[in-house]
């Protein structure tokens, strides 16, 4: 019986503020208005001169449990044995996972030193391809150089043989000349 007046209380707790400030603006109630809360229906009855008045309604428990008996989960009895074979279980997952942890570093590591080797092999590549374009550029450029050289020295040599020409025929005409 006890049970059924807290649960009573507490369902009165529940009830909005809303119905009771609307029951004291709306003093004529809805007829056959019902509010249900969980377990329990209110119902409101006609207003009297003492005050507004409901009728509570309270559903029987769904379970059948008598009110002496207190509520606790049934917990099973685990043997030694049981218990032993949970820790060892629990043991074995947590080495697994650190093994699997251990494995995903390990992983890493070697995914690390590839791209690491990667760079480097293609560094020193990039490296040989470039040295190897400047020493063509540069044996081009001595090329040119060269050959750019070596057509002034022949524009020089025809200017000189031309000069000494000009010179040897201005000689001529002087001594014709004189």
């Amino acid at each position: 019986m006890s049970s059924t007046v807290a649960a009573y209380k507490e369902k009165m707790k529940e009830l909005s503020m809303l119905s009771l400030i609307c029951s004291c603006f709306y003093t004529q109630p809805h007829p056959n208005t019902i509010n249900k809360f969980g377990d329990m229906e209110v119902k409101a009855i006609n207003k009297r001169a003492s005050g507004q008045a409901f009728e509570v309604i309270l559903k029987p428990q769904s379970t059948d449990l008598s009110p002496d008996q207190p509520v606790s989960p049934k917990k099973k009895e685990i043997s030694l044995e049981e218990l032993q074979q949970q820790l060892d279980a629990a043991e074995d997952r947590r080495k697994s996972q650190e093994m699997q942890l251990l494995q995903q570093l390990a992983e890493k590591q070697q995914h690390r030193r590839i791209v690491l080797h990667r760079a480097i092999v293609d560094n020193c590549d990039f490296s040989r391809t470039t040295e190897r374009k400047l020493n063509q550029k540069m044996e081009v450029c001595n090329e040119n150089r060269k050959a750019h050289i070596a057509a002034l020295k022949d524009r020089l040599r025809e200017k000189e043989r031309h000069a000494a020409e000009v010179r040897r025929n201005k000689v001529l005409r002087e001594e014709l000349s004189g």
